[in-house]
């Protein structure tokens, strides 16, 4: 008696959730790469971004959702050297940019995610709509994402004047133009998993 009501439970657990499987796969901090470059008339900047955690989650080895902390601590010039890249780390860091002391870290939790085209040798594509937070604002952002086998990558690009980061803002301040950084920056995030 006890073994039918098992196998009946089974059963119409099976039917009703089907055969899906379910994979929670967390992003290998150390391996997984965040790149960021900011814009200005006269130039630019690079650096990266240390992720703090993150997951992907699969149905059926199709994404359909995700989430990462990234460290803004952690946040660092690579295109500069000596003084010049810790004055610009420093700066970054400060109220003017990111204000990391208030606010340490950035997150990102996905909120839709639609496949764009069918399996091929480069992986799954994917159209992701995001949350993104950063200083305690949230804003939508959307990008591209393809994975394939334990790795993803994925170009996003931020208004930064969204997240109260106006500093130099050409759009929002009265700045001589060579002096003005540009609203967008880009990151390039390179996942494995």
């Amino acid at each position: 008696m006890k073994l039918n009501k098992i196998l009946i439970i089974v059963f119409t657990s099976t039917l009703f959730f089907g055969f899906s499987s379910l994979t929670n796969k967390k992003v290998n901090v150390e391996k997984s790469i965040v790149k960021w470059v900011g814009y200005k008339l006269t130039g630019q900047h690079e650096g990266t971004i240390t992720i703090k955690e993150g997951e992907l989650n699969f149905e059926n080895e199709s994404l359909k959702a995700g989430a990462f902390v990234m460290d803004m601590n952690s946040i660092s010039t690579t295109d500069l050297e000596g003084g010049s890249k810790n004055r610009l780390d420093g700066h970054l860091k400060n109220e003017d940019f990111f204000d990391v002391e208030k606010y340490q870290t950035a997150s990102l939790k996905f909120k839709t995610v639609k496949p764009t085209s069918k399996k091929n040798k480069d992986g799954n594509n994917y159209f992701v709509v995001a949350d993104m937070t950063i200083k305690g604002i949230t804003n939508e952002v959307f990008f591209k994402m393809t994975v394939f086998e334990n790795s993803a990558t994925a170009n996003l690009k931020i208004d930064r004047t969204k997240f109260n980061i106006t500093y130099k803002s050409a759009t929002l301040t009265s700045i001589v133009k060579d002096k003005a950084i540009y609203d967008e920056f880009d990151l390039s995030v390179k996942l494995s998993f």
